[in-house]
């Protein structure tokens, strides 16, 4: 749509503009502190206590806050998933169960899609929880709990488009996902199992054992094996190192491409000189339940780009560099 009020983008203060959206939705979840009390409390039990899931609800913009407010929950330690009200009225209402509890988002309280429900809710005594913007609407009377997200100020200059309100409702669902977390004992580990294939999942999952060499592919030669044998090891096996042995597997030195331009640097003769007279000895070794990324630090303290992984007697049972760790996305 076309309008004859054309602006000078030239001079328009986009950054003026946007600092004031920023304290419009600041102001408004300021106030919202001072509305966390008992009924927020009321509803922290009543969703601890549920046996079945959470069930989300809201039209339109409300519809996507609370799509995300699901998903908090779910990610969190809280079972939950979104219905669109819309779709429930013709058959998504089946999802729900007599176990379940309902999170209904509307910031006027009395969207159609979603009242028309609240007698089916109320049918099998499915608690409610309505999050709205009008404490005296049909939504927030009707519900068991009304948790009021109003706000005095949309942050569109018409005081229209849903900006402060479905952020302040954001906030209200951020408030109650985390509190129920914290009530639940939920920790980093529990949130890693639900997002196995995100960093955080990796950097909480994943041992050296995950991620390390083992068998035929780890680099060892023997101690009375010459510099070149060792490189030919480390070629074959491509970690740019390996690992000296005894006759019983345990470690007892290092070989890596630094040591090797070290030696060239002294000019020794790499097939007849034994590789004991060059390693590293009293090397830096891992253990296979070690996490994977608490080595990432060690290794960069160090200049470490790879390790050795041994068991409890100093055997040798694995290896790894750091393009294992790059592989694997702990970093």
């Amino acid at each position: 749509m076309s309008s004859s009020n054309k602006t000078d983008l030239t001079t328009f203060d986009f950054q003026g503009l946007g600092r004031e959206v920023v304290a419009t939705e600041l102001a408004e979840i300021t106030a919202l502190k001072a509305r966390i009390d008992e009924n927020f409390s009321h509803a922290c039990q009543l969703l601890l206590n549920c046996k079945g899931r959470i069930v989300v609800t809201g039209m339109g913009k409300s519809g996507h806050i609370g799509g995300k407010i699901a998903a908090t929950l779910a990610s969190t330690g809280s079972p939950a998933f979104f219905v669109h009200p819309g779709e429930a009225s013709h058959g998504d209402l089946g999802m729900i169960t007599k176990n379940d509890i309902v999170i209904a988002l509307s910031n006027s309280g009395n969207t159609a899609e979603i009242t028309t429900i609240i007698p089916i809710l109320k049918r099998f005594a499915v608690p409610l929880i309505s999050m709205t913007g009008d404490k005296n609407s049909a939504l927030a009377s009707e519900a068991t709990i009304n948790l009021d997200v109003s706000v005095s100020k949309e942050a569109c200059p018409h005081d229209l488009a849903p900006t402060s309100s479905t952020t302040v409702a954001l906030v209200m669902g951020d408030a109650l996902a985390v509190a129920l977390l914290q009530a639940r004992g939920f920790t980093a580990e529990d949130f890693a199992l639900s997002h196995p294939g995100g960093s955080l999942g990796k950097r909480l999952l994943l041992h050296v054992s995950d991620i390390m060499h083992t068998e035929e592919r780890v680099p060892k030669v023997p101690e009375n094996a010459t510099v070149s044998e060792a490189l030919l090891e480390m070629s074959k096996k491509g970690l740019g190192m390996t690992a000296i042995v005894d006759a019983q597997d345990k470690v007892l030195g290092l070989y890596t491409d630094g040591d090797l331009r070290r030696s060239l640097d002294n000019n020794i003769d790499v097939r007849s000189t034994a590789i004991s007279d060059v390693m590293t000895t009293n090397c830096r070794t891992t253990n296979a339940g070690e996490l994977a990324a608490s080595i990432v630090k060690l290794m960069d303290d160090h200049g470490i780009n790879g390790l050795l992984v041994v068991d409890e007697n100093n055997k040798l049972i694995g290896a790894f560099n750091m393009h294992d760790i790059l592989r694997a996305g702990i970093v």
